[in-house]
């Protein structure tokens, strides 16, 4: 779907008055810039392994070797995809409020890539690494050939810094993602199936909490008839309108 959908002028004056702006994003911003799903990834040599084993501690432990070499070819997968005007769009929002946070449930970095600076990332960064033995974040490591490789401080593997099947979410993210819901004055659901939880009860969070609730999708999803505001449409088509109404950026 890429007509822009009507903006109610109401949005468009509580957006112009907001303070405080806080955005949940999920897979739909990313399909648009042609990043695959997990299950999308898995073409080729990839087709004939389960979730379970490429994406649960159990797998990892079991054969790290080939749980490394699944994220890197996700990793390159990404590398081919480039931000869309919904990524860009919602860097410029961020310059224009004074207070913004990106709760984002994608590992890809592209709201990085982007340009937004207050990002959340619940689900973890494909293109990080942390230590098993230690949970560290590793920034860099010696090139060996090691696969994985092993971690320069203790020698431990290095596992992709992403929230696997059966994992929780990083308690100090979800605890700062549910504080963002619950003082925004405009909450927006963006791409985001609202079916995984515990993400899925934020913008609930904001709800009660008084805010202006407002999702983006091309179809309706459980959340829409409890939201303030839905507009069916692609991210990379309602956020740029949206922002050119606000602030004038692209006018």
């Amino acid at each position: 779907m890429n007509e822009v959908p009507p903006i109610p002028s109401e949005l468009i004056t509580r957006l112009r008055a907001a303070r405080r702006v806080a955005v949940l994003t999920g897979a739909g911003i990313s399909a648009e810039s042609g990043v695959p799903t997990f299950r999308e990834a898995q073409t080729g040599l990839w087709a004939r392994y389960n979730p379970e084993e490429l994406a649960t501690p159990e797998a990892f432990r079991r054969n790290p070797r080939l749980v490394w070499e699944w994220y890197a070819w996700r990793q390159e997968r990404v590398r081919q995809a480039e931000p869309n005007p919904g990524h860009y769009a919602l860097v410029e929002m961020e310059r224009h409020l004074a207070e913004f946070i990106l709760i984002t449930q994608n590992v890809d970095g592209l709201h990085r890539r982007a340009g937004s600076h207050q990002v959340l990332e619940l689900h973890g960064n494909l293109f990080r690494a942390k230590c098993c033995d230690e949970d560290r974040l590793v920034e860099g490591w010696p090139e060996s050939s090691d696969i994985p490789p092993r971690c320069p401080h203790c020698g431990g593997l290095l596992r992709p810094d992403v929230v696997w099947f059966g994992e929780m979410l990083p308690a100090g993210a979800l605890r700062s993602a549910e504080q963002a819901a619950a003082s925004a004055e405009v909450f927006f659901s963006i791409g985001t199936s609202s079916l995984v939880y515990p993400a899925a009860d934020l913008p609930l969070i904001a709800l009660r909490a008084g805010a202006t609730v407002v999702e983006i999708n091309p179809q309706p999803t459980p959340l829409s008839p409890q939201v303030t505001f839905s507009l069916n449409g692609a991210a990379g088509v309602v956020l740029p309108a949206l922002a050119s109404q606000i602030w004038e950026i692209g006018k």
